[in-house]
């Protein structure tokens, strides 16, 4: 069975986001149900996998990250409204025995994703 995975680098010191809080959603045709929070480790990384084995299901997620806290919180200046705030990645699981993983590379000023495994 797979796995669901994320990490986030924080592009602007060049070194794992620290400490970035984000939810999990499964999207339906009613609505969201979240499914897991956490924080990022020491490594950017969330301890354990966001889903793994028959929790990982075929269909539509989104993971909301908490960038613009995550980079208040580390003295940058930042606008208000912030430009990047609350960063919503929008993703699809085709084939529950894969893995993956769903990086986020954030500045405050742009963020990306990829789909690793």
């Amino acid at each position: 069975m797979g796995k669901l995975s994320t990490h986030v680098l924080d592009i602007t010191k060049g070194k794992p986001g620290v400490g970035v809080k984000l939810a999990l959603y499964a999207v339906g045709p009613v609505g969201k149900t979240l499914l897991k929070q956490a924080v990022t480790n020491s490594d950017g990384r969330c301890d354990e996998p966001l889903l793994a084995g028959e929790a990982l299901q075929v269909g539509k997620y989104e993971l909301v990250f908490a960038a613009g806290d995550y980079f208040a919180a580390q003295g940058e200046q930042l606008p208000e409204p912030r430009f990047v705030d609350e960063v919503v990645i929008a993703f699809g699981i085709a084939d529950a025995s894969q893995n993956y993983h769903v990086p986020l590379v954030v500045s405050p000023w742009a963020y990306s994703t990829y789909r690793g495994s």
